[in-house]
């Protein structure tokens, strides 16, 4: 599309030459680094985005869309208008990526099962993971963090990791590191009011969306992000219906081993830290050692805190709904 040098000059020669051949195609909202429209075709709606970044040029995202016939459709158009005037990179002359490299710049590894735009470099990003979710005794705890291009690579640097490869003492470190350089959000849900929950709904991933949504919304308030990350633990949906308005306008993406996100990775150390930081608290305050998981030692310590302090209180410091509770009874 020779002339183009900006997002803007993309979309209105994308509209155009999807309108001709009979295309609705819908205005566009910008997003950070680009601009997204839906486009209407055969009885259904198709996302489409548009990214410009000084090292890439102009280039398109289609992975939002499902339908494979429609986005052959699409390469068709945009591969045809192509041949006969390339895209520009902002440097006039300079051709940008070729149609199979452009082909969702989520980069050119957005067919591969772990790589989406959450891993672009240059894309801000809100990382969001779990802790206390497979232990018994403690709490549920849902934290966020939210970093740009330069605080995902201070994260690198760090040696922010996923954070079941870490050591508490190394946890501790890095979780005070990661909240002096990052916004970050903590959601926690103490035994008690876990067990009321769950008593209500009977279902935890419910429950892990609420609070997904909820250290979303908080760290919202403070920045503006289009992109959030999480790991996949259910129906994707359950979040994103958790959400509040302004929240309902972020993408949220959320797949197997997000955590290999460096963003997602800090996530999960913030929230394992303030996890082993409460099951420490209430160690102390019962004068009991409450092991992590659910092990024969769980067990154990469970049946020392009921001979303590009876049934009624176990609603305090465990997950009663886990096989556990009818092993310690």
């Amino acid at each position: 599309m020779a002339g183009v040098y900006n997002k803007f000059d993309y979309y209105d020669k994308i509209k155009k030459r999807f309108e001709s051949k009979g295309i609705e195609v819908h205005e566009y909202q910008e997003i950070n680094y680009g601009l997204q429209f839906t486009i209407a075709f055969n009885g259904t709606k198709s996302l489409i985005r548009i990214y410009e970044s000084k090292k890439k040029g102009i280039r398109y995202d289609l992975s939002q869309i499902k339908h494979e016939q429609t986005i052959n459709v699409i390469e068709t158009l945009l591969r045809d208008d192509e041949q006969n005037s390339p895209v520009m990179d902002g440097s006039i002359g300079v051709e940008a990526e070729t149609k199979k490299e452009a082909l969702n710049t989520c980069d050119k590894n957005a067919q591969k099962e772990d790589i989406g735009m959450a891993d672009h470099e240059e894309l801000e990003l809100i990382g969001i993971d779990e802790s206390g979710k497979g232990d018994y005794f403690g709490p549920l705890v849902i934290a966020g963090v939210y970093a740009d291009a330069e605080g995902k690579q201070k994260l690198s640097e760090m040696g922010v990791a996923d954070s079941k490869k870490l050591s508490d003492s190394r946890i501790a470190l890095l979780a005070s590191q990661i909240m002096q350089l990052c916004k970050f959000s903590i959601v926690t849900i103490g035994n008690a009011r876990y067990n009321a929950l769950y008593d209500k709904i009977k279902n935890l991933n419910k429950m892990l969306a609420w609070g997904h949504a909820r250290v979303i919304e908080n760290i919202l308030k403070d920045v503006d992000c289009a992109y959030a990350l999480s790991d996949r633990f259910g129906n994707p949906a359950l979040i994103e219906k958790a959400l509040m308005d302004k929240g309902k306008k972020i993408h949220l993406e959320q797949r197997p081993r997000a955590e290999q996100n460096v963003v997602v990775a800090a996530a999960s150390i913030i929230a394992r830290n303030e996890f082993v930081r409460r099951l420490k608290e209430m160690s102390k305050e019962y004068s009991i050692d409450f092991p992590k998981g659910a092990s024969s030692l769980t067990i154990e310590a469970g049946q020392h805190f009921v001979a303590l302090y009876g049934r009624e209180k176990l609603s305090h410091v465990a997950k009663l709904h886990f096989k556990t509770t009818m092993q310690i009874l």
